[in-house]
């Protein structure tokens, strides 16, 4: 009697992705697979699969890093299915929580891809890609200078100089660094060696203005109706919205207050067993960048918007970091519901 298959065959091939190399395990219905180096080529892999695996349906899956969504667009084009992974998702038994290597990583993944548990991050177009990597090197460019304040600071104090009352504040004037530039020294070495970490600031100060100019220029121009929602929010300036647009991407794809919230890692955490139950705090998985963004806002938010003040003169007696957090998920409430209806918000009106 002759057999017809009723289904396609399907391979599905796990990748633990490297700058030099990729570990691969291919996998399928039938068999655990095998384990193989590669370059780090979507072509060479193509070929492989087309030399070996002729007319499977397949699936390929790797972790989110460094290397970025590229392989993940060329599989795709090539008509597979993709999934970019949160390395937190992918579930290690036992002795394997204690057992990495390359070889390991990828027969996780495939494993994992072949009992549908992956679920893929969410992938930004290029448009968005391209704003993200704007506005991570505004981020860098910040670290940056705080880093090279500390330093000139550190010069000074290590000298014996004291810097004068009106001017030992976070925002550098240009009175102060007048002052900065007219600091004299025993040795002249010592002053080269402030003069060139001035130089070192003023450059990167620059370098922010005009990046920053770009990102909200850039912002106002392709996504302006978002992007004036989003200014409408008290707390909301323009580079926290460009912020919301590169890193968080569309909001409307966020279903829920909760849904945005967990992903900022602005939910709470908790931890029960039996009868003992324990807050944890705030959960460690998020977007770090932007609940840094949200909570800095919400200082803001206190002073513009009369409910929130009213909400933190409430709530004042306890912890401020606390009591600061919940604002932040207030502040990104509002910014959904502004996406979402296409209604500017109204400040001191409940929403």
């Amino acid at each position: 009697m002759k057999t017809e298959p009723t289904a396609h065959p399907k391979l599905h091939i796990g990748i633990d992705i490297h700058k030099r190399s990729w570990k691969v395990h291919c996998a399928t219905d039938f068999f655990i697979g095998k384990s193989f180096s590669m370059p780090p080529d979507p072509k060479v892999l193509y070929d492989y699969v087309q030399k070996n695996f002729a007319g499977y349906e397949v699936s390929t899956a790797y972790e989110a890093g460094c290397c970025g969504f590229s392989a993940h667009r060329i599989f795709e084009a090539f008509g597979w299915r993709s999934v970019v992974a949160n390395p937190a998702d992918i579930h290690r038994r036992g002795k394997e929580k204690y057992s990495k290597t390359d070889r390991i990583d990828a027969q996780l993944i495939a494993r994992e891809l072949k009992d549908d548990w992956l679920n893929s991050i969410k992938v930004p177009d290029v448009q968005r890609e391209a704003l993200r990597s704007l506005f991570r090197r505004r981020n860098d460019i910040v670290k940056d200078i705080r880093r090279n304040k500390s330093r000139i600071k550190m010069q000074l104090l290590y000298f014996g100089i004291t810097i004068p009352e009106e001017f030992d504040k976070d925002n550098w004037s240009h009175n102060f660094r007048n002052w900065v530039a007219g600091v004299d020294f025993a040795h002249p070495t010592a002053k080269s060696t402030l003069e060139g970490r001035m130089r070192t600031f003023r450059f990167l100060d620059k370098e922010k203005r005009e990046v920053s100019n770009e990102l909200r220029a850039y912002c106002r121009k392709h996504y302006k109706t978002d992007y004036n929602l989003l200014r409408s929010v008290p707390g909301i300036a323009g580079i926290v919205a460009c912020g919301i647009l590169s890193e968080l991407g569309d909001l409307r794809r966020f279903s829920t207050i909760k849904h945005l919230a967990g992903y900022l890692g602005l939910a709470p955490g908790i931890y029960q067993s039996g009868d003992n139950s324990r807050d944890t705090g705030i959960t460690k998985r998020a977007n770090k960048i932007m609940r840094s963004y949200f909570v800095e806002a919400s200082w803001q938010a206190i002073r513009a918007d009369p409910i929130m003040q009213a909400y933190y003169r409430k709530h004042l007696p306890k912890d401020s970091k606390t009591i600061i957090i919940k604002i932040a998920r207030k502040l990104a409430s509002r910014t959904l519901a502004v996406i979402k209806t296409g209604i500017p918000y109204q400040a001191g009106v409940i929403q």
